[in-house]
């Protein structure tokens, strides 16, 4: 049995960090989607942004400035995708909207390929959470440790948010109606901004705890976090907060168990197998609502 634990140890370990650096991707598609109905597919690109503004801004400016300076942009980036993308397509066809999320993903890569020159950069070293310690028999990084609990707390101050204060009730009620709620006086417009500003923030908090993991950055790094993230929304239940949060856990677990096991060739495989076999058995996810059609 001690030998069982040593071994999977650092998987288990593992699983729970990726599964919460998921979980702040997935809140993002999940509230985008709970307020607008859209999967917003540039998600995962705005997530590679803060990557690079982190890497550039640490090597001319101090710590205590880069950090909130890349948060501060990647939701500054956020709301300028939403006001240039999204606003001016409110009414037209949801297949329009889409359409314009997988433009906006595509111009972010390009223009990441163009700024960068496409090659992989060393992510910069972030002081404690980089450092390495040591649990049991495992050996892993502090960010192991800070991520599964940064996560609950942001998650827990992200539903205090929604269910106590006039700008949670109004996301709840745009989320339930969004044409009465218009008719309400609802600020619709500011409603759907914070909500990608407070996506965006996430991503921001999960791109630094993603990327002192995995170090190199490329233009396309956020792609296959960005898509499991979105298969945790999915699994937990699209629009549901603790559904992406659970999805995300259970994804990351498993895929560091199936790595564990030896087919780490299968690990991204078993995330879309896992999707497909959602959407044929239960639609809407673990804890999502089911839909009523009106006749």
């Amino acid at each position: 049995m001690t030998d069982f634990i040593s071994a999977n140890l650092p998987y288990l370990l593992a699983g729970i960090s990726v599964g919460g650096q998921y979980a702040l991707i997935a809140i993002g598609y999940t509230m985008v989607y709970g307020i607008l109905r859209l999967i917003n597919f540039a998600h995962g690109d705005i997530f590679t942004v803060a990557a690079y503004v982190m890497l550039y801004a640490s090597a001319s400016l101090p710590l205590y400035l880069s950090l909130p300076m890349t948060i501060a942009f990647t939701v500054f980036l956020g709301f300028a995708v939403e006001r240039a993308a999204y606003k001016p397509l409110r009414n037209a066809p949801r297949m329009s909207i889409m359409i314009s999320a997988i433009g906006v993903s595509y111009l972010l890569q390009n223009l990441m390929w163009y700024v960068t020159g496409g090659l992989a950069r060393q992510y910069p070293t972030l002081p404690w959470i980089s450092s390495t310690v040591s649990i049991y028999t495992a050996t892993t990084k502090m960010v192991t440790l800070v991520t599964p609990v940064l996560t609950l707390v942001l998650v827990v101050a992200l539903v205090q948010l929604i269910n106590h204060t006039k700008v949670g009730m109004a996301m709840r009620a745009v989320s339930k109606d969004f044409e009465t709620s218009k008719l309400m006086g609802i600020k619709i417009n500011a409603v759907i901004s914070v909500t990608f500003i407070i996506g965006s923030f996430l991503a921001a908090v999960g791109s630094m705890l993603y990327f002192s993991n995995y170090t190199a950055v490329t233009p396309t790094s956020g792609a296959m976090p960005g898509l499991k993230a979105f298969v945790a929304a999915v699994f937990g239940g699209i629009g549901s907060i603790p559904g992406a949060v659970i999805g995300a856990f259970i994804i990351g677990i498993a895929e560091n168990i199936i790595k564990a096991l030896g087919l780490t060739t299968f690990s991204d495989a078993f995330t879309f197998a896992l999707l497909i076999i959602i959407l044929i058995f239960k639609p809407t996810g673990l804890f999502g609502e089911p839909v009523h059609e009106k006749v």
